[in-house]
């Protein structure tokens, strides 16, 4: 069965936002990946380099997911939702469904693919206008 776990935009300020959560929820972060690890020209480097691409904090058997958007995308609205749905699904096929499912009359924003921090992993937004994302993460 698929899980739900929210995924969270902030303006810059991600890692100290998740060090909050860490002191309410404790626990350690599943992974902190910077923009800078990547080597994706125009956010690896400069003023973004720093910022937060993906962390992660399991809460029971939830995760909390967040990033931070790079300032050649512009500031998120903190008056609109800045917010995702994530769902981790139990295998590439369950994921290829709900991505197929989900995103059909919707705005597919990065199909799913393998992704750099090694999940297979899909973005969009529905027809209703609301951000998804869907992920399958193989366990070894």
């Amino acid at each position: 069965m698929a899980a739900i776990n929210p995924h969270i935009n902030f303006n810059g300020n991600a890692e100290e936002a998740f060090h909050f959560y860490k002191s309410v929820f404790g626990g350690e972060f599943a992974s902190v990946v910077r923009f800078k690890d990547l080597a994706i020209p125009g956010f690896s480097e400069g003023e973004d380099a720093e910022k937060i691409m993906r962390i992660t904090l399991p809460i029971g058997e939830n995760m909390l997911i967040a990033n931070d958007v790079p300032n050649a995308m512009g500031q998120v609205s903190e008056e609109e939702n800045r917010s995702k749905i994530s769902v981790t699904s139990t295998s590439r096929e369950e994921a290829d469904r709900i991505f197929t499912g989900l995103s059909k009359n919707g705005a597919v924003e990065m199909p799913m693919s393998d992704s750099p921090w090694e999940t297979y992993f899909g973005m969009f937004r529905d027809k209703y206008g609301i951000e998804w994302t869907v992920e399958f993460e193989a366990k070894s």
